[in-house]
């Protein structure tokens, strides 16, 4: 067992046995920004084929508020902008801006045809997004704004001045950053406290019981940086949900990962199926939901802050809500761990509790926490 995964099992054994609550709230990493401990996400708003009609929306944005919820997430591309609409408008009809934290994102491009200028983090793009994003969301700020990706190009000086410039004349609260390299975020964590400015509060990742990949570095540099991390795709992509069929050619069932979608056929290996297997087995245990359970497991993650709900039918954002009462034993909570470890990656091999001791002569060491 690696010094990370010896921190996680101690991590477990001080979870409390008691359920957690909507408004069990936290703050988002190292900041005063207080968020609930699930994020409502909006893209399935104004979505086609496997999203949720507009009346359908509006009753899971209400029924996420009216529980205690606080932190609504969407972006500028969205169902092309339709999202921030829908939100906006039922934001404005309850007079709620005050109440909500309210995150939306740029980085991918505008659709204005040969105008490469309105896509990207440079500071030209950022003002064209911000400004369409405010007027669909009838709103003068946004409290979080996130750096949708990382375009590979637009030197992090300038996204962290472009953004602090927006936080000091009041157009934003805070900002993060969303699929970006770890060392890109630590990069600008580190260059905002050396000059003592604005710097991202936050990542939101991929993160679920079949992509943990963001363990290895991501993680620890949030920890480091004083960063809080909001999971997407927790249920990977409705895969953790058992609503697919295993089939020699991929998978059969309804839903996303049916048909053309961002994902492919990539859901459907081997291993997946594996930990599918693993998860239906607790779930049998706790007598929940897979969706349910699979959530309860990134929720009570080291360093997750608070993962982002997908729903598309108000049943299922209940279902979702309901996560929060699962409390695991430890032998439940290695069997999901074991079944779904990543696999050795130099250099992380080395970093185990053998080769402390080597290094310290047999003595264990354990690092200030």
């Amino acid at each position: 067992m690696s010094l990370i995964d010896t921190d996680k099992t101690l991590f477990y054994y001080r979870l409390e046995k008691k359920p957690m609550s909507l408004t069990a709230y936290r703050t988002l990493g190292h900041s005063g920004l207080i968020v609930s401990p699930l994020t409502l996400g909006t893209m399935t708003f104004g979505t086609p084929r496997w999203g949720a009609p507009d009346e359908v929306s509006e009753s899971i944005f209400h029924a996420y508020v009216d529980a205690g919820g606080n932190f609504i997430d969407t972006a500028d591309v969205y169902a092309k902008g339709r999202s921030e609409e829908l939100i906006g408008s039922y934001i404005t009809d309850r007079s709620l801006r005050d109440q909500l934290v309210l995150a939306t994102k740029f980085s991918f491009h505008g659709g204005e045809p040969g105008n490469a200028n309105a896509g990207g983090n440079g500071r030209k793009n950022m003002h064209r997004a911000l400004e369409g994003s405010l007027r669909r969301l009838r709103t003068d700020y946004v409290d979080l704004y996130w750096m949708h990706t990382w375009d590979m190009v637009t030197p992090v000086e300038e996204v962290l001045q472009s953004l602090g410039d927006l936080v000091r004349v009041g157009k934003i609260r805070y900002f993060g950053f969303s699929n970006v390299p770890a060392w890109y975020t630590a990069k600008a964590a580190a260059i905002a406290t050396a000059h003592n400015i604005p710097g991202p509060i936050a990542m939101q990742l991929a993160y679920s019981l079949v992509e943990r990949s963001i363990e290895r570095e991501h993680l620890p540099a949030a920890r480091e940086c004083g960063l809080g991390i909001c999971a997407w795709s927790p249920l990977a992509a409705g895969f953790l949900t058992g609503k697919y069929e295993r089939e020699e050619a991929g998978a059969s069932g309804q839903g996303r990962l049916i048909g053309p979608n961002p994902f492919g056929n990539q859901m459907f290996t081997d291993r997946n199926w594996r930990v599918l297997d693993t998860l239906r087995t607790v779930a049998t245990q706790v007598d929940r939901p897979l969706a349910q359970v699979a959530l309860a497991w990134v929720s009570v993650q080291s360093g997750i802050t608070s993962p982002i709900l997908g729903a598309s039918l108000l049943d299922q954002l209940y279902d979702n809500l309901a996560s929060l009462d699962i409390c695991f034993t430890p032998e439940q909570m290695r069997t999901l761990d074991e079944s779904s470890a990543l696999d050795p990656a130099f250099p992380y091999s080395i970093f185990t509790s053998e080769v402390n001791r080597s290094i310290f002569g047999g003595a264990i060491v354990q690092g200030w926490r």
